[in-house]
C-alpha cells in the first residue's frame, strides 16, 4: 500500500522518459506512468467461483519529431537503461513514421497551473484509501444475491460480482507539465432468474462508486435485481405499429451515449457522424440541457486536468435543445480549426476526446405523469443488439419492457424492434425529474413520441 501511495517513483520513471527522448533527437514528448491494485470475487447460489487480486505498473511515451509521431508502452522498469533504450527506440520509430500535421502536445497556454492541481484534487476526493478485503467483497454479493433470491418469484442466482480499483498515474511533457492524482472505483452486481423451463427470464441490478460509503445497500440491489425479473414474467407480444417509448434512465443513457459518439471530435474530423455540421443549431427541443462536468465531486468520470494536462472545466455541450460545443483533444481540435475544451482520455500513449461526467438534466414532470399521458406505448427497460448507425443516425435495437394502456403500465412485452433516426429522436425528447447520478453518464426517464415498433 505504501508503494502505491508513493508515486515518486513512477514520476521518476515518466520525467526520465521524457529526457531521454529529448536527448535521443524529439522535438517534443510525453509521457504517462501508472500504477494501480485491483481485486475481483463473483458468487454463484453461495459459493464463490471467483476471487482474484492483481497489482500493474504501466509506462507509455508519445513523441514528435518534424510533424511525425510515434509511441510506445512497457510494464514498467526499474531499469533507468531500459527506460533509455525504449526512448530511443520510439524516436527511431518517428523517423520512419508518416508526417501527422495535427499531432502535438496541448499548447502550454492551455495547460493547467500545477499549483492548482492539488486544490483541485481535493475539491474532487476521487480516491477513496479505506482498501476493501476480498472478505468484504464477497459479504457485499452474498447479502445481495440472498436478497435477490428472497424475491417471490425469483428461482434461481444468474451469480453476483464485485470489484474494487485504486490507482495513480503521472504525467509528464517536455514542456514542464508535471501533474499526478490516484482514484478508485467500487462496483457490484446481481443477476436473479425467474420462472422456470422455457418460461425464465433474467435482470440484474448494481452499484458503482468512488467511495465504498457511497454504494447502495447490497439488500436493496439484490432485491431490486429480483424484482425486476418477476417483472419480465409473461410477456406478451405486440402488434407492429407507432407507440410513444418510454425509457427508463437505465437505458436512456443509451441515447445520451449515441448523442456523445455522434459530437466527439475525432467523428466530426472524419466525416463519420450524423451530427457533423450541426454545431451552433437546435437538435433538441427548447429547454433541453446536456451538461459535461469532470469537477463533479466523487463523480465516477471526475479528475483534475486532462490526458493532456489540460484543465477540466464544465461544458454546456447543448443549452435549450442547440448544440454548443464538440468533444475535443488537442489533435481533433486542431483538424477542425478549433482550441482544445479539456476533454483528452487516455488509456496508452496516444490520447483521445471523450465526455468526463456527462448527463442530460432532468425535467419537470414526474416519471408517472408521462406514463399517464399515454394511451398506447411501451416503457423500456432493456435494449438488445447494437442497431445504431453512427453515419446517418438510423437507430433499430431490439428491446422488452412493459406495455402502456391508457395512461397505466400494463403486462410485460418482449421481442420487439424500436425503429427510427437519432437526429429526429433528439428533436422530440421529453424528459422526466428522476435524474440519478450513478454512472459517468447519466439521464432521466425519456420519452419519445410516435416511434415505429416491430412486433408479431
Amino acid at each position: 500500500m505504501s508503494d502505491l501511495l508513493d508515486q515518486s517513483v513512477i514520476e521518476e520513471r515518466a520525467h526520465h522518459l521524457v529526457k531521454a527522448a529529448m536527448k535521443a533527437g524529439a522535438d517534443s514528448a510525453d509521457a504517462v506512468a501508472a500504477r494501480a491494485i485491483s481485486s475481483s470475487v463473483g458468487l454463484r447460489d453461495g459459493a464463490l467461483e471467483e476471487n482474484e487480486h492483481s497489482e500493474n505498473d504501466s509506462m507509455a511515451l508519445r513523441v514528435f519529431i518534424d510533424g511525425c509521431k510515434a509511441s510506445i508502452s512497457t510494464n514498467t522498469t526499474d531499469d533507468m537503461d531500459i527506460l533509455t533504450k525504449l526512448a530511443e527506440r520510439a524516436v527511431a520509430m518517428a523517423h520512419m513514421s508518416p508526417p501527422d500535421p495535427f499531432a502535438r502536445l496541448a499548447a502550454r497556454s492551455d495547460l493547467m497551473e500545477p499549483s492548482l492541481v492539488e486544490a483541485r484534487i481535493k475539491a474532487l476526493d476521487p480516491a477513496d484509501f479505506n482498501i476493501p478485503t476480498s472478505e468484504d467483497l464477497t459479504r457485499m454479493v452474498e447479502e445481495a444475491e440472498e436478497a435477490a433470491m428472497a424475491v417471490q418469484g425469483v428461482t434461481k442466482s444468474g451469480g453476483a460480482a464485485a470489484g474494487h480499483f485504486l490507482g495513480g498515474a503521472v504525467l509528464a511533457t517536455s514542456h514542464g507539465f508535471v501533474g499526478s492524482y490516484m482514484s478508485s472505483r467500487i462496483s457490484f452486481s446481481v443477476t436473479a432468474i425467474a420462472g422456470s423451463g422455457t418460461t425464465m427470464e433474467r435482470d440484474y441490478s448494481f452499484s458503482a462508486a468512488v467511495h465504498r460509503d457511497d454504494l447502495r445497500e447490497p439488500s436493496l440491489v439484490g432485491r431490486r435485481a429480483g424484482e425486476r425479473a418477476v417483472e419480465r414474467l409473461n410477456p406478451a407480444k405486440i402488434e407492429t405499429g407507432t407507440y410513444d417509448i418510454l425509457f427508463e434512465p437505465r437505458v436512456a443513457t443509451t441515447l445520451v451515449g449515441h448523442f456523445a459518439s455522434a459530437i466527439n471530435g475525432a467523428a466530426i474530423a472524419r466525416h463519420t457522424s450524423f451530427l457533423n455540421g450541426k454545431l451552433g443549431r437546435r437538435i433538441f427541443p427548447a429547454g433541453i440541457c446536456i451538461n459535461d462536468d469532470p469537477t463533479l465531486r466523487r463523480g465516477l468520470g471526475s479528475r483534475p486536468f486532462d490526458g493532456e494536462g489540460v484543465d477540466c472545466q464544465p461544458l454546456a455541450l447543448v443549452e435549450d435543445g442547440y448544440l454548443n460545443q464538440w468533444v475535443l483533444d488537442s489533435a481533433t481540435a486542431a483538424e477542425l480549426g478549433l482550441k482544445t475544451n479539456g476533454r483528452a482520455s487516455r488509456s496508452g500513449a496516444n490520447p483521445y476526446p471523450s465526455t468526463t461526467n456527462l448527463r442530460l438534466e432532468a425535467g419537470s414532470h414526474t416519471k408517472e405523469q408521462l406514463i399517464s399521458g399515454i394511451k398506447d406505448g411501451v416503457y423500456i427497460t432493456d435494449l438488445i443488439g447494437h442497431g445504431v448507425n453512427g453515419v446517418t443516425g438510423d437507430y433499430s435495437r431490439g428491446a422488452s419492457g412493459i406495455r402502456i394502456k391508457d395512461g397505466k403500465l400494463a403486462e410485460a412485452v418482449s421481442e420487439i424492434t424500436i425503429a427510427g433516426n437519432l437526429i429526429d429522436m433528439f428533436a422530440r425528447v421529453i424528459t422526466a425529474d428522476d435524474l440519478s447520478f450513478e454512472h459517468a453518464v447519466n439521464a432521466p426517464s425519456i420519452l419519445i413520441e410516435g416511434m415505429t415498433v416491430a412486433g408479431r
